[in-house]
């Protein structure tokens, strides 16, 4: 359901396997100075640490600490057996492979936003932000994507046809028309290029800029994002409507779906609505009848959508679930791309207050573009605080004369240069000319034509400022404890992650020899209950199930047949599946005795149900293919601790026992 026309730039995120062990390894943030001190807790391999270090590390994992014996044995265990992995994976050199380097090379560079920007001017950028939550503009756009890496060629190609469009549309062309028929988002062709209404953080920054800084009625600027070049027109502004908690129910219509196929989803739709209207609940047919698996579990309920959420539904859901005046009002059935839905308000509540967003504010900025806008401020006092000279007018003088067109096209050299003349100096470090002629050469991709003299003294202030922060960022670690700690936590949970899935998880998958002898060993542990290989009849009511088990009686009508006739006036009246059931673990079967054949309707949570039983399976042991998964979690355990015996033995462990049970929070 959620728009992905121009979803945000994400930062690099982790599956849910790193996230579980980033989270454990938080919990140990590794050794600092202070391990130095005779008071150690805990010595391993010759590194001790500290009564102070271990008791912050500890706190920092028990917001409810327990100073008992008990408490600290089980926290040290977990702390063994991470610290003896993270070991064994820096011996095997897992923290100088490339690919490692370079993850972690990218969560650095995610980690130091917040620290390469300035303060007072990221509160301002922050309060913009909020003054943006609390309004909603309608906007559309026009397109000509141009991907990251593209050629110099096509660059201008891009921006040529995106400048011819924006003249088109002000000598007068209609913008909605050229977006049907130029604009490179393919739903610009039903939509003519229209947006909604979205407010901050739900669009690509520079995009979010031009909505909010572009008058109503007029066109903006030409916009570059990481999607291409945009123009965009602002049709609306309105106050944002608050955060929508809403359900709804939906008939799933496939976006090549024929006539037919759309007719029976309809019909659907319709029915749920009719016994909506009668007095049934919504939540039971949603869960009943809802083709969303993500929210029909929970009653149809979605995830919150509108101001200062980053979720975004399609304009027409939006605008359908805003209009609903009152707390449990349902919609008449609407059609999206999706299918047919009917919504349900459940609450609207207004923007928090900028005082309890102020954090969630804050990570969102450090995570958006826009962060890069106080970066000038820092800048500025980062040259005050490392000494920044300036040498460059003459040494500049040097490319503005011999630079030419052939630099736009990547093949301007500077071979000419002999000279390598100091431009500016950081803290004593001198950057020079060629330094200056290898970024030029580096970054000659999306430069707009212009005079030399303003090329050459943009790319070299955008230069002088990348080393800067390239500086700062460099003394990260010494300037910032708590960074050098993140980083090391990050440093540690890769490694572990790593060495985990080669010694444990992917060693599990492989080992299909080692796997079978560990089910053979323990195939006790692997049982199926009673079981029964049915058809299962799910009726609307009990009129339906009679006719089910009348027409059960002809051997020769199919349960596809049956399927077909009982739903000619309702698709609501029958249910019909079949599989292989456990009769514990299924509620509808649970603590029913079924013989082969039909067996009696009866009635469960308001439905009737008619089990045609082709076998009945006792009770016995799963084949290693029917429990593969459980068998192979099971397995990586017994590698687990296994490894993990290895490594007690090849690690020392030391812990100063008079020490550690003596901790308290003072």
């Amino acid at each position: 359901m959620t728009l992905q026309l121009l979803e945000k730039h994400l930062t690099i995120v982790f599956d849910n396997m790193i996230k579980k062990i980033l989270i454990l390894v938080t919990c140990f943030a590794i050794f600092n100075a202070k391990a130095q001190e005779k008071n150690f807790v805990i010595e391993v391999n010759n590194k001790k640490i500290s009564k102070t270090e271990f008791l912050q590390i500890y706190l920092k994992n028990n917001q409810q600490p327990k100073f008992d014996k008990k408490s600290i044995d089980e926290y040290l265990e977990l702390y063994k057996k991470f610290k003896l992995k993270v070991l064994e994976a820096e011996a095997l050199g897992y923290d100088t492979l490339p690919k490692l380097k370079k993850e972690l090379l990218g969560y650095r560079k995610t980690l130091s936003t917040p620290y390469l920007i300035d303060k007072q001017e990221n509160q301002k950028v922050i309060e913009e932000a909020y003054k943006r939550l609390q309004k909603e503009v309608k906007a559309s756009h026009i397109l000509v994507r141009l991907e990251g890496n593209s050629s110099p060629e096509d660059t201008i190609k891009a921006y040529s046809k995106i400048s011819a469009i924006k003249k088109r549309i002000e000598d007068g062309e209609d913008f909605s028309k050229l977006a049907m028929e130029i604009s490179d988002d393919p739903s610009a062709k039903s939509n003519a290029g229209d947006l909604g209404y979205f407010t901050a953080f739900q669009m690509v920054f520079p995009f979010e800029e031009a909505a909010f800084t572009t008058p109503i009625g007029q066109i903006s600027s030409i916009i570059r994002t990481r999607f291409g070049y945009h123009i965009l027109k602002v049709i609306d502004q309105r106050p944002a409507r608050g955060i929508m908690k809403a359900a709804h129910i939906m008939i799933s219509v496939k976006r090549d779906a024929n006539q037919e196929e759309i007719t029976t989803a309809k019909k659907k739709i319709d029915e749920i609505y009719s016994k909506l209207i009668a007095g049934e609940k919504f939540e039971d047919l949603a869960m009943n009848f809802s083709d969303d698996p993500g929210s029909s579990e929970k009653g149809g309920r979605l995830p919150e959508f509108g101001s200062g959420t980053t979720t975004r539904m399609v304009p027409e859901f939006e605008e359908t679930a805003f209009q609903l005046k009152n707390n449990g009002d349902f919609s008449l059935p609407l059609q999206t791309d999706y299918g047919f839905h009917i919504i349900k308000r459940i609450e609207i509540s207004p923007l928090a207050s900028f005082e309890s967003m102020k954090k969630e504010l804050q990570s969102k900025v450090n995570r958006d573009d826009r962060s890069k806008k106080t970066q000038t401020v820092l800048i500025n006092r980062l040259k005050i605080e490392y000494n920044y000279t300036d040498n460059s007018k003459k040494g500049l003088k040097w490319f503005i004369k011999h630079i030419d067109t052939n630099y736009y096209k990547g093949k301007w050299e500077g071979s000419k240069l002999k000279k390598d003349e100091i431009l500016f100096t950081i803290n004593g470090q001198n950057f020079n000319q060629k330094q200056f002629l290898n970024y030029l050469n580096a970054n000659y991709r999306n430069v707009t034509k212009t005079n030399n003299n303003e090329l050459v003294n943009r790319q070299y202030n955008t230069w002088v400022s990348s080393e800067i922060l390239k500086y700062e960022d460099s003394q990260l670690e010494q300037k910032y404890p708590e960074f050098k700690a993140l980083m090391q936590e990050y440093h540690d949970g890769v490694l572990l992650y790593e060495i985990m899935t080669d010694k444990v998880w992917n060693k599990a998958n492989k080992d299909t020899l080692g796997l079978k002898n560990f089910y053979e060993n323990n195939k006790t542990n692997y049982q199926w209950k009673d079981r029964i290989d049915a058809m299962v009849y799910e009726c609307l009511d009990k009129n339906i199930a009679n006719q089910v088990v009348k027409m059960l009686k002809n051997d020769t009508i199919t349960s596809k047949h049956i399927l077909a006739k009982l739903n000619e006036k309702s698709e609501l009246n029958l249910k019909v599946k079949t599989n292989k059931y456990e009769i514990s673990d299924i509620p509808y079967l649970k603590g029913r005795a079924f013989k082969l054949g039909t067996n009696p309707i009866y009635e469960f949570n308001g439905k009737f149900y008619v089990i045609k039983v082709n076998q009945l399976i006792p009770a016995g042991p799963k084949l290693l293919i029917d429990a593969k998964g459980l068998i192979t979690s099971d397995y990586q355990n017994y590698l687990e601790q296994e490894w993990l015996k290895e490594l007690s033995k090849k690690y020392i462990f030391t812990i100063n026992e008079k020490v550690i049970y003596s901790l308290d929070s003072n």
